[in-house]
């Protein structure tokens, strides 16, 4: 397993943007698919984005395609989640995720996590 750390939360008005980061360790982060997940007070832990290796493969939820970004950098260890034209409603504790197979837009296909970094986008 990797371990991951996220950074780069922090509060945001509404319309803004923030880029917030997962530095892994290990030699064989290349080899995973890197996905973000969020949850909010009271809610489910929820799919956002996530990447397979090479980058050229990334899949969003509905509710960030087109404002969300994620991207990778394979000889830093690192994954990226640009998030513009931020919403209220993308409050949330958001979560790096490593994968080694299967759905990587499915929670239960994700082994390693980080311990989360807060965003909170004022109205």
């Amino acid at each position: 397993q990797v371990q991951l750390v996220e950074s780069g939360g922090g509060l945001v008005q509404a319309g803004g943007s923030l880029r917030i980061s997962c530095v892994a360790s290990g030699r064989t982060f290349s080899s995973y698919s890197m996905g973000w997940f969020r949850q909010a007070p009271g809610k489910e832990r929820e799919f956002v984005a996530a990447t397979r290796w090479s980058s050229s493969s990334t899949y969003y939820a509905d509710s960030v395609k087109g404002r969300f970004t994620i991207s990778r950098d394979n000889a830093k260890n690192t994954v990226y989640l640009q998030m513009n034209s931020l919403k209220p409603e993308d409050t949330a504790v958001y979560y790096c995720a490593a994968s080694r197979a299967g759905d990587i837009t499915a929670r239960a296909n994700f082994a390693s996590w980080g311990q989360g970094t807060q965003v909170t986008v004022s109205s």
